[in-house]
């Protein structure tokens, strides 16, 4: 039996799209651990390499597994196709790397993880592919920059560590005028929060290791597109270069994914209240968090997100001194570069994840020294101010 074909809400998605039972009818989702696949007969095998049947060949390109996450997100993402990678990462670079070519020209917004902007500023260029950076706020610097032909466009929104938001419906009007494929990494709102493909977006990539699978196991990712653009430019490339995400990770999440939507909306509550107490500490000069008042596009996040998502960003005055001390004196938040995790998380990305960029980038993101980014988890949020608060006395 196979729910495929059917049409659910969210939630119930979530449990129930892509499950396909095999003959024993286990109630959780099977999980295929096998590498590769047998044929009754040697023309099966000939037809199956020829795609004239549906049959599995090898797990690098196609499991029973790793199809059942693949459905699952697909359908909740509103999206043709989805297909699963090893990481985030492998996600953010075959997104890109299966179509580009030299000559090509890429916009991106300069406010990316570090990693993701390594890709842009480094590995394409490489290949003769050009990269213009814009600043994401600012819709005249993507006028201009897609005022003349263009490839692909990327951008994260909200962005990692500042969550600033690009505007995405007005982006991928100009990205289409220009003759680009816009590219949005939805990480940080999360599939259920913002919903790029109903905003224009032509790509939507994922690092499913954050909030998917939500308890720090398993590493993962996942790209999504229109079936044209999947077949034709995707899968060649996912088939024939490898970046799959292994059976039991997909397993994980897809057990992970039907308790997604109760994780994140108690995340995003506790965010809310916790940036809220942030706000009037006297010793946090500034809080970055989408449900403010005080954010500065507050208008923007209220009309293209559902939610407040789950990252609290402080400043402590600029003060890498002080930002070290309340991450050594935090007794139940842990630190780590994860986020979307059960627990919750604190980093210092001047130090840690963008500690690529040169002192200028990052003053010119707003990353000072004395950032700190709470990835906020599943602890009662009242706990959570208390280690906060006395973290904080010391400084």
């Amino acid at each position: 039996m196979s729910n495929n074909d059917k049409t659910f809400r969210p939630q119930t998605g979530l449990v129930r799209a892509g499950l396909a039972r095999s003959g024993f009818r286990e109630t959780s989702e099977a999980l295929y651990l096998n590498s590769g696949f047998v044929f009754d007969n040697a023309a099966q095998a000939e037809a199956a390499f020829k795609g004239e049947n549906d049959s599995y060949i090898y797990s690098r390109y196609g499991n029973p597994t790793v199809s059942v996450f693949e459905e699952r997100l697909a359908t909740l993402e509103g999206a043709d196709m989805c297909r699963a990678t090893a990481t985030g990462m492998a996600a953010v670079f075959s997104s890109m790397a299966c179509f580009l070519r030299q000559g090509d020209r890429v916009v991106a917004s300069r406010a990316l993880f570090g990693s993701c902007h390594f890709i842009v500023d480094q590995i394409l260029p490489r290949w003769g592919i050009e990269t213009e950076f814009v600043d994401g706020t600012n819709n005249d610097e993507w006028e201009s920059a897609l005022s003349k032909p263009a490839n692909a466009v990327f951008l994260e929104s909200p962005s990692n560590p500042m969550l600033d938001l690009v505007d995405l419906a007005a982006v991928s009007q100009m990205a289409k005028a220009a003759g680009a494929r816009m590219v949005v990494d939805n990480v940080f709102a999360t599939p259920l929060y913002q919903k790029p493909f109903e905003l224009g977006a032509d790509i939507v990539v994922y690092s499913a290791t954050k909030h998917i699978d939500g308890h720090g196991r398993c590493l993962g990712g996942a790209v999504l597109s229109d079936a044209d653009f999947m077949n034709e430019h995707f899968i060649p490339f996912y088939r024939h270069t490898g970046p799959s995400m292994s059976p039991f990770n997909a397993w994980v999440m897809a057990k992970s994914l039907e308790t997604l939507s109760l994780r994140v909306a108690h995340q995003s509550a506790a965010s809310r209240q916790i940036a809220e107490h942030l706000e009037a500490h006297p010793k946090v000069s500034l809080v970055r968090h989408p449900g403010l008042e005080s954010f500065p596009q507050r208008e923007l996040a209220a009309r293209q997100m559902t939610g407040d998502g789950t990252l609290v960003t402080i400043d402590l005055g600029g003060s890498k001194k002080n930002a070290f001390q309340v991450l050594d004196t935090l007794q139940l938040v842990d630190i780590s570069n994860n986020l979307g995790d059960a627990k919750t998380l604190a980093c210092h990305p001047a130090t840690t994840t963008h500690s690529r960029l040169t002192p200028e980038d990052r003053a010119d993101l707003g990353i000072s020294d004395g950032v700190i980014r709470f990835s906020i988890g599943l602890e009662d949020p009242q706990d959570l101010i208390e280690d906060l608060d006395q973290a904080l006395a010391g400084i």
